[in-house]
């Protein structure tokens, strides 16, 4: 059972729009052609006056799963014959505070909580069983935005930045009470993030759908001499691909 593939052909279509975007935010409309679509851009005029906004996005959704480096204990057990990571759902709130660079740059600041669930499957000769991780985070990420000219109320970006995590369930009673089976990951976690998305400008918000991909840059697990399971394990590295649906004004 190869659980990487779902999530790679994620990581792929997602990487695809991104690209897609990049190109279309790159190719800016002459004067001319910026002349004449400004006349469609009602709404957009009034959000272009402010220098910093404000929102919140209510729900997004995620799929959470690791990157599984194995430790060279993997070969030598005769106890476990696969390890894998699977993704599952989750869901994300965020608020959001918005600074505007020029004319097409944004420093964003989008502190908020996301609730992960992911899941690490085991295989030995007799048996197939699983170790759920479930993480309540507290993230803070800071990213810049590159926006494409707007036309008829509506513009593209592309987004990238940096994350810290912070798991405020890391020590709660249940995983306390479960600490002598349980696949240990360390509370604090720091990700590069890559995103791209749309902006609709109404007259009394802008709503900006948006997909992006977190890649955690340091070894998250801790590792435990007496649990098999983590002594196969070498490093955890955290992977996220989040749609959240933005409300600012």
């Amino acid at each position: 059972m190869d659980t990487s593939k779902p999530w790679n052909m994620h990581n792929l279509s997602c990487f695809k729009i991104i690209a897609f975007v990049i190109l279309a935010c790159l190719v800016q409309p002459t004067s001319v052609d910026a002349q004449i679509k400004a006349k469609d851009n009602y709404n957009y005029k009034d959000f272009q006056r402010k220098n910093y906004y404000f929102g919140i996005s209510p729900l997004g959704v995620s799929n959470a799963n690791f990157k599984i480096n194995r430790s060279g204990q993997f070969m030598a057990n005769d106890s476990i014959n696969v390890v894998e990571s699977s993704s599952r759902p989750g869901y994300v709130i965020n608020l959001i505070a918005n600074i505007k660079i020029g004319e097409y740059f944004d420093f964003r600041f989008l502190p908020g909580f996301a609730f992960l669930f992911r899941e690490l499957t085991y295989e030995s000769q007799n048996n197939t069983y699983f170790k759920r991780i479930e993480s309540v985070n507290l993230e803070v990420p800071m990213l810049l935005r590159f926006k494409s000219a707007p036309y008829r109320d509506k513009r593209l970006f592309v987004i990238g930045g940096v994350k810290y995590s912070y798991d405020v369930a890391s020590n709660s009673k249940v995983r306390a009470d479960n600490a002598a089976e349980l696949v240990q990951i360390s509370p604090h976690d720091f990700a590069l993030e890559v995103g791209a998305g749309m902006q609709f400008f109404f007259p009394y918000f802008i709503f900006s759908p948006e997909i992006k991909v977190s890649h955690g840059i340091g070894n998250i697990h801790i590792f435990k001499n007496n649990l098999d399971e983590s002594k196969v394990l070498d490093q955890l590295l955290s992977r996220v691909l989040q749609i959240s649906f933005h409300f600012e004004g």
